[in-house]
């Protein structure tokens, strides 16, 4: 039981190792749509007239807690000195998942862990400004202590949180930054997991158990940044995007958020001047606000955001550069960020960008990769995007939780859609402690994502358990809350459950389903493949009146094993099963509403052990380290034909190897 009360209530991840937890009934719940805290600020930290940015990406000092006394590092007070001071460390790389560094067993630990670093403030930063410490994202929750004082405690992994540290920093000398991170899930934790105490040959020990089928990489996965910003500053920016005049025209409203007043009150009179570039660096429109903050941009002869292989020119980027002026014209502080111009639309038979109709090809994806895990990896992020473009995808889905801002950024430019997905993944027992922590990683993600071009759908949801009573109330009240944080996206959410038994599909925009036939179902049946997506899509459809796009299906397959005829884990029954798809998907398109398909997987990801998976799920077109299987040749024919009859692109020119002349 409970060590010490107190303590738990102080810290949340106490409730992780005692076993105290609540279990839920089938029976409908009463959930009540209460308000969940709104996040501010956090604006990508990017280097202007007015702002620094310090990097305090490397090699930081690590120690793993006792699972069995996991607050020790709270009660013997680890952050109020180096961390060597207390227990031995080691070193640990940031960003990057602790779990596969070491050669030991730290790959299934459970709980807390604990890092810290030092790091030097010059003494320019001591002027007129403030200090921010910024963190893309810890897995699953933070408590951050800075020389000893605690500045920020964050719970949901894969999503940014910062704090101001102005007061607590020494200037022009060493500090010190220690963060415990706890990666224990439980069953009101986004996503959802159990904490049991079993027997094993030293005793009992604590094992963590999740149904989701991706490995519970921790640690401190993205980059972590000190930056500055003047006193006064740009808090938020907020841009939607319109085109007009069968798009030769565009507009681009801003909002800005300042925080901070100036000095003098007689300048409190502040307000925006906007400026538009586009890429070549030239001015093509801007606008001074009122003091609202806010305004529109008329664009001439814009040049829109298009999907690759939509357009010769696919994710055009303009600059949105936006200073904050006083009444004096003194400048405040400046930020720019990318501004893609395009519109989205959809009704009940399909999926418009600009106006015209998508049809999305892509994959579910995972950020995984050897050693690293889940860690920020640039070489990794640019090779990913290669072989997407390469393959001839328009899209994927962030399966299932928030990729990283870089990779937003990535496909912003790269001109790939993005269906955003929050990290509820396998939800089941709701409650009203649930669906506030779920509301929030929505609020968390929009915030962070809202303005990014890429973005076309939020997925509320992976697999959730949808056939239950209380799922009905659960999902209404998600997506209505999803809807008021921006009505610009529509809304949909990977369905597992079988469409007779769902109560979350009438609460959507768009309808997704996964289903493995000839896997899951009916093992081995190629012959049970093709009537059966058929059919189950026109039943989604009959049902609810809404787009349907089939987000999961595959196959593992171990790269090399070859069986002929095709036999299960083989290359050749992976190719069968996608081609079976494949003619399910034209079928589909020609009804009208059909309008994406997405692989199941990208690459090749680690999941926790099992006898199911060899060294991990292996249903990824390319191995995890990033190589073609047979199926990738097959599927790259698949998107670019289908880009050249619907959108009309160019084939590459190695698409089709040479085989021989042919004579009439």
């Amino acid at each position: 039981m409970c060590r010490n009360k107190k303590l738990m209530e102080a810290f949340s991840f106490f409730s992780l190792v005692t076993g105290l937890y609540v279990l839920h009934s089938s029976i409908a719940l009463l959930l009540l749509n209460k308000e969940v805290p709104i996040t501010r600020g956090m604006l990508y930290p990017r280097e202007s007239e007015t702002r620094e940015v310090h990097s305090l990406d490397g090699i930081w000092n690590f120690v793993r807690s006792d699972p069995d006394n996991p607050t020790q590092g709270i009660r013997d007070k680890w952050f109020e000195k180096d961390l060597s001071k207390s227990q031995p460390t080691i070193p640990m790389p940031v960003p990057a998942s602790y779990n596969d560094i070491t050669t030991d067993n730290l790959r299934d630990h459970v709980g807390t862990v604990w890092y810290d670093r030092r790091f030097f403030v010059p003494r320019s930063w001591r002027t007129d400004q403030r200090v921010w410490l910024r963190f893309g994202s810890v897995h699953y929750e933070a408590y951050v202590w800075v020389n000893g004082k605690r500045v920020v405690k964050h719970e949901m992994g894969h999503l940014p949180f910062e704090a101001e540290v102005t007061d607590v920093l020494m200037y022009g000398s060493e500090n010190r930054i220690t963060v415990m991170c706890d990666n224990a899930l439980i069953q009101t934790s986004v996503p959802q997991g159990k904490i049991t105490e079993v027997p094993n040959d030293n005793g009992m020990t604590i094992v963590q158990s999740y149904t989701f089928d991706f490995f519970n990489y921790a640690g401190i996965h993205r980059s972590v940044h000190l930056y500055t910003t003047p006193k006064t500053l740009i808090e938020e920016v907020k841009v939607t995007t319109n085109l007009k005049n069968q798009n030769a025209d565009g507009e681009v409203s801003y909002s800005v958020s300042v925080k901070g007043s100036v000095v003098n009150e007689a300048d409190n009179d502040l307000h925006i001047q906007a400026n538009l570039y586009d890429k070549e660096g030239l001015l093509v429109a801007n606008a001074t606000s009122d003091g609202k903050l806010e305004g529109e941009l008329q664009v001439a002869e814009v040049k829109p955001w298009w999907p690759y292989l939509m357009h010769p020119d696919p994710g055009y980027l303009y600059q949105l550069e936006i200073k904050l002026l006083a009444a004096n014209e003194e400048l405040l502080d400046v930020y720019r960020l990318k501004v893609g111009l395009r519109t989205l639309s959809w009704d009940q038979t399909q999926f418009l960008i600009n106006g015209k109709s998508v049809y999305f090809r892509g994959f579910g994806r995972h950020e995984d990769s050897d050693i690293r895990g889940k860690g920020l990896d640039n070489a990794l992020m640019v090779r990913d995007f290669n072989l997407l473009k390469w393959i001839g995808a328009n899209a994927y889905r962030t399966s299932h939780y928030p990729y990283s801002e870089e990779s937003m950024q990535f496909a912003d430019e790269h001109g790939i859609m993005i269906i955003d997905e929050c990290p509820s993944v396998d939800t089941e027992n709701f409650s009203q402690e649930l669906l506030g922590k779920h509301k929030s990683s929505l609020e968390q993600l929009i915030h962070r994502d809202r303005n990014h071009p890429s973005v076309v759908m939020w997925s509320i949801a992976n697999e959730p358990r949808t056939g239950s009573l209380t799922a009905d109330s659960y999902f209404s009240l998600v997506a209505n809350f999803t809807r008021s944080l921006d009505k610009t996206r529509p809304i949909t959410a990977a369905i597992a459950t079988p469409y007779t038994k769902d109560q979350a599909g009438r609460h959507l925009d768009i309808i997704s389903f996964n289903r493995y036939n000839a896997w899951y179902t009916n093992t081995g049946r190629l012959d049970m493949v093709t009537q059966n997506v058929i059919d189950e899509a026109v039943a989604w459809n009959k049902a609810y009146q809404k787009p349907v796009i089939m987000s999961e299906y595959g196959a593992d397959t171990l790269e090399g094993l070859h069986i002929q005829p095709a036999y299960v884990w083989s290359e050749e029954f992976q190719m069968e099963v996608f081609s079976r798809h494949f003619k399910a998907f034209d079928e589909l398109r020609k009804k009208g509403w059909f309008i994406g398909e997405f692989v199941w997987n990208f690459a090749d990801f680690k999941t926790a052990q099992s006898y199911t998976r060899v060294g991990g799920n292996k249903k990824g077109v390319f191995t995890r380290a990033r190589q073609p299987k047979a199926v990738a040749h097959l599927l790259r024919k698949r998107y670019f034909a289908l880009g050249r009859d619907l959108d009309q692109c160019n084939i590459p020119e190695d698409i089709f190897i040479y085989i021989a002349e042919w004579k009439s």
